[in-house]
């Protein structure tokens, strides 16, 4: 399971360029403008140079509207930025189809231009609460319009978590789906050292954090530390390897 931190800013890029052997890829995103908000391309770049070459960056484009032209603008704007992996946040598609046409263009705009750039349909666990597609759809639509992976998080941070709107048992199907599609599944939604078993288990493959690692647990307010980021991939490895050990002894 992959470990991905998102700061805010450059000047917490650099604080995760500090931890960089505890994390695996550094997540560009601007918390004041949404779950999946978009920051500045002068940003990514900056965080990308301040980041060690072979960490990749990752670069989200906003909750988005069903817009499919404004958002592949978009994402073309965050791979040339820098961004290896681009996140799109289907806020306002509300039917799969409008979703795989969004992706669709997201995906040929990102892949004209850097065919080894990775591609990420991100839906919302609460989706039910802002009326956009069903978490549970969005392997498939992943696989339609040609993504890489298919993720999950929260579009309402009111404390509210990713396993209180999709329980663990339900985001284990949506990894079943999505590795059935070819795609990798990552996870996030104020998630917590305590979620750790269960995403294990599962199976995910990245696992998206910010609160865990800001100080006093705030993902507003607080700031990344290195030594919180030290802490929650100690336990990512030690649930790794229990894991591990419990699937040698049953077999």
């Amino acid at each position: 399971m992959l470990l991905l931190v998102s700061p805010d800013s450059v000047e917490e890029a650099l604080v995760c360029a500090s931890a960089a052997r505890h994390l695996d890829i550094v997540d560009v995103k601007k918390p004041d403008e949404g779950s999946l908000g978009a920051n500045f391309p002068w940003v990514i770049r900056e965080i990308r140079d301040a980041v060690p070459a072979d960490k990749p960056v990752s670069a989200t484009v906003g909750d988005v509207p069903y817009k499919p032209g404004t958002v592949a603008q978009a994402a073309l704007g965050a791979v040339v930025s820098g961004a290896t992996y681009v996140k799109v946040g289907l806020y306002g598609c509300t039917t799969p189809d409008q979703a795989v046409e969004v992706m669709r263009g997201v995906v040929r705009a990102v892949k004209d231009h850097r065919p080894d750039a990775l591609v990420v349909a991100s839906g919302y666990a609460d989706a039910h609460r802002i009326g956009c597609v069903n978490p549970l759809a969005l392997p498939d639509i992943a696989h339609r319009a040609g993504c890489d992976a298919a993720m999950l998080d929260t579009a309402i941070k009111d404390g509210s978590r990713l396993f209180d709107h999709v329980p663990p048992d339900r985001c284990a199907e949506f990894v079943r789906l999505a590795h059935e599609a070819g795609l990798l599944a990552a996870l996030a939604g104020s998630v917590r050292e305590g979620d750790l078993d269960a995403l294990t288990r599962i199976g995910t493959d990245i696992v998206g954090v910010r609160g865990a690692v800001c100080e006093r647990g705030d993902r507003d307010g607080g700031r990344i530390q290195p030594h919180l980021v030290a802490a929650f991939r100690a336990e990512m490895d030690r649930q790794a390897r229990a894991h591990a050990a419990a699937v040698a002894a049953a077999s």
